[in-house]
C-alpha cells in the first residue's frame, strides 16, 4: 500500500511534517539551537550549525550563541 503524500517524522516524541524544520531538544540539555533537524519524506536530518574558523588567540560569541568572532 502506498501514502497518499510524504511521510512526517518522528523525533522523539514529536512528529514533524514533510519539509518542516526544528531545533532538537535533548534532555537534560534542553533546546540545540546550533543544530537543525528537518523532515524529508519521513526521514530526519539534523545537521551542526557551520562556522568560519577563528582566525584570535582569544575568541568570544557574539550575535551568534553558535560561532565565535574576535574581540
Amino acid at each position: 500500500m502506498q501514502a497518499d503524500g510524504p511521510r512526517a517524522c518522528r523525533f522523539g516524541r514529536r512528529w514533524y511534517l514533510n519539509n518542516e524544520s526544528w531545533h532538537p531538544s535533548v534532555p537534560p540539555f534542553g533546546e540545540m539551537k546550533c543544530i537543525l533537524c528537518w523532515c524529508v519524506s519521513g526521514e530526519t536530518h539534523c545537521q551542526r550549525q557551520e562556522c568560519p574558523p577563528s582566525a584570535c588567540t582569544s575568541p568570544a560569541t557574539r550575535d551568534n550563541p553558535c560561532c565565535t568572532k574576535c574581540r
